[in-house]
């Protein structure tokens, strides 16, 4: 038999010169990059440098102004509505306020990842189909949440209702998950766990994070690789292992100083 070539897999996101405009405000200037599947990337720099909206153009929230985008093999900026929601239920989103019903069980929220798979919406625990139910009690006991599956969600501490969000996320089976400041309201502590837990979980299943940070040590600790956005360019892109804090401060400090 002749010798089979292995094909490198393709990235999970390509951007090349990619330009975001608000009116005359230039938010994203001619950016690169290219994210390997699998990679756990921290975004961080100071607020108002890029990164949310970075994150939204790679969910197709926004259309860049100028340049190229791919996520997933597939261009958000040029697919119609139904490649769009299909391209959106391979890529999870994890808010910094959760985005969860907190008047729902910790069980609903998470079936609620499930219902881009259902023609129909649903309502109450019971109406989902029983593989569905048994896999969201799966992805709480992951995060560990399962001896908390029918408590309302507004009872719950927010680093646990972070993780319920992340829970709701594996119920899409996403490949790609973006976070956006997701422990920024969270002590110290639940940060370093919730963290963890999705560094965790990224690893098991695969999928590729894009996370974006304003800690530095976190963004240290949990990620393979740190990207640095300030006034709209990218002025860090370097392996975690060969980043170190100074490294990473001198960019919130050369901000300050602007």
């Amino acid at each position: 038999m002749p010798d089979t070539v292995a094909v490198p897999p393709q990235p999970s996101i390509v951007l090349r010169d990619v330009s975001m405009h608000f009116g005359e405000k230039v938010v994203l200037d001619a950016v690169n990059l290219t994210v390997s599947p699998g990679q756990f990337v921290a975004l961080v720099g100071p607020s108002g440098a890029g990164k949310s909206t970075l994150l939204r153009l790679i969910n197709g929230s926004h259309r860049p102004t100028g340049g190229a985008l791919t996520v997933l093999g597939v261009n958000p900026a040029t697919c119609g509505r139904g490649e769009l929601r299909r391209l959106r239920t391979r890529t999870g989103f994890v808010f910094q306020q959760f985005g969860l019903v907190g008047r729902l069980s910790a069980m609903e929220n998470v079936l609620m990842g499930a219902l881009g798979s259902l023609r129909m919406p649903r309502y109450g625990v019971s109406t989902y189909p029983r593989a569905l139910r048994e896999r969201a009690a799966a992805n709480l006991e992951r995060v560990g949440l399962l001896e908390q599956r029918y408590q309302r969600c507004d009872t719950l501490s927010g680093g646990q209702q972070q993780r319920v969000a992340i829970a709701r996320t594996l119920m899409q089976e996403a490949e790609l998950v973006l976070a956006d400041e997701p422990v920024a309201s969270l002590d110290p502590n639940a940060s370093l766990s919730v963290l963890h837990t999705l560094r965790k979980l990224a690893a098991e299943d695969g999928f590729t994070v894009i996370c974006s940070l304003h800690q530095v040590e976190l963004a240290l600790e949990v990620s393979d690789r740190v990207v640095a956005v300030r006034d709209g360019s990218f002025i860090l892109d370097t392996p975690t292992a060969q980043t170190s804090q100074e490294d990473i401060r001198a960019v919130y400090a050369q901000a300050k100083r602007a």
